[in-house]
């Protein structure tokens, strides 16, 4: 790396903030550390970092209400951490504003790969296609801008939320596989994450979808993967 990367890490476990130091610092990142969401945000305000890995389980402020702070006025990447296995609670996180997500305990490999995938920023090669609208205007995705409108109003979409979304609207009416999928968007390492993409796919019914429950535009193909529900010349 040519310039290093201030990455601040959120966790009242001193074992783990002892863990995580010397192997970002090894990466070529600098550390910040922080035991409480208190401190967490005063550090943003005084020390802006480019992305957060943020625990859940703090002692003064829930996580997700620190990633609801914290979008009020910035837009860094934010990891979390969890030990919960609560998928609702990780739903919750990421609909807060959080980016991504590992769960305890973790492979610092992964959590590396999902940092340096997080400081990209999404960037794909999607930024150079047009803008794609669904039947109805329903969803409008502005590939260039990074933008996606539903039923006329903006939607805050994550990186790899926007990623997905987009690589399911290029293959419209295709049937794409959990693999093809998880390649694609998070890379060959995290091709059998299946669970990993139904979070993420459940993100984004949430977000587009009129009836999440009875999706009409992401359809599952039961055991193979998923597509979007329209005609690829929609494009």
């Amino acid at each position: 790396m040519n310039t290093r990367a201030r990455i601040l890490v959120v966790d009242d476990e001193p074992q783990i903030r002892r863990f995580l130091r010397p192997a970002l610092e090894a990466s070529g990142y600098e550390v910040l550390q922080a035991e409480s969401g208190a401190e967490a945000l005063r550090l943003m305000a005084t020390l802006p970092p480019r992305a957060m890995i943020l625990d859940l389980g703090l002692p003064d402020i829930d996580g997700k209400e620190v990633i609801r702070t914290l979008r009020k006025w910035s837009d860094i990447p934010v990891i979390v951490l969890t030990a919960r296995d609560d998928e609702a609670e990780i739903i919750a996180a990421l609909d807060a504003g959080g980016d991504d997500y590992v769960r305890k305990p973790f492979g610092i490999g992964e959590l590396l790969a999902r940092l340096r995938a997080a400081l990209r920023g999404g960037e794909t090669e999607s930024d150079r296609k047009p803008a794609f609208v669904s039947p109805g205007r329903d969803v409008e995705i502005d590939l260039a801008a990074h933008e996606v409108r539903v039923r006329g109003e903006i939607v805050r979409l994550t990186p790899k939320e926007f990623d997905l979304l987009a690589y399911l609207a290029a293959n419209a009416g295709r049937v794409l596989t959990h693999r093809m999928l998880l390649t694609r968007v998070w890379g060959p390492a995290h091709g059998q994450d299946s669970q990993y993409l139904r979070v993420f796919i459940g993100q984004l019914r949430g977000k587009i979808e009129r009836d999440p429950a009875r999706p009409a535009l992401i359809v599952t193909e039961p055991g193979v993967g998923y597509k979007f529900a329209i005609a690829e010349n929609e494009w």
